[in-house]
């Protein structure tokens, strides 16, 4: 894995979906998300209590991503530019050729497999241009969807060995699918 430069934006596309750079137009979208104390709870996190917290939230996105030490994409359908998603390749580490995937989905897109289809296109990008060795989540074992989603696609329960910075998260697993699995 070499150090990422993301100054010229990727975006990408699956049959349904773009994604692509989050902009202050998805502020009202991403504090949706994360306002839900439900999502907050299994993902350790403070719910947001206004929309102001999610400017600020896309503003520390758009740092990190200029940092290169992020790449956040949100989802939008093909035929709409509301957000309905997103999906975060962070927490680098290039040495050892891994990074840290984490998605959300906002409920009433749930269910539709539309996160298996963003996250195998996600795996391509790391895998082809990021040139990673191995993807790692860190699921709650509460949140069965997404457990049953990473095990679907073909990740795997790993030993706790890698670098973890979620605290709260109840039940925390960790899955990892590696550049040798197959898409």
């Amino acid at each position: 894995m070499h150090q990422p430069d993301f100054s010229n934006f990727p975006e990408l596309e699956t049959d349904r979906l773009i994604l692509r750079r989050l902009s202050k137009n998805d502020a009202e979208e991403i504090y949706q998300l994360r306002s839900n104390v439900e999502v907050a709870t299994l993902t350790g996190k403070t719910p947001f209590v206004d929309v102001n917290e999610a400017i600020a939230y896309i503003d520390k996105i758009d740092i990190l991503i200029n940092k290169n030490e992020c790449i956040f994409w949100a989802i939008s359908l093909r035929d709409e530019s509301a957000l309905i998603g997103a999906i975060c390749l962070w927490n680098f580490d290039i040495p050892k050729g891994t990074v840290e995937i984490g998605y959300e989905l906002l409920e009433e897109f749930q269910g539709k497999g539309i996160m298996g289809e963003v996250i195998v296109q996600i795996l391509k990008y790391a895998f082809e241009v990021m040139d990673v060795e191995t993807i790692i989540a860190f699921p709650s074992s509460e949140n069965m969807s997404s457990v049953r989603l990473l095990e679907k696609l073909g990740f795997r329960i790993a030993p706790d060995h890698f670098k973890n910075t979620h605290i709260n998260v109840p039940g925390m697993l960790t899955y990892i699918f590696s550049r040798t699995a197959k898409l």
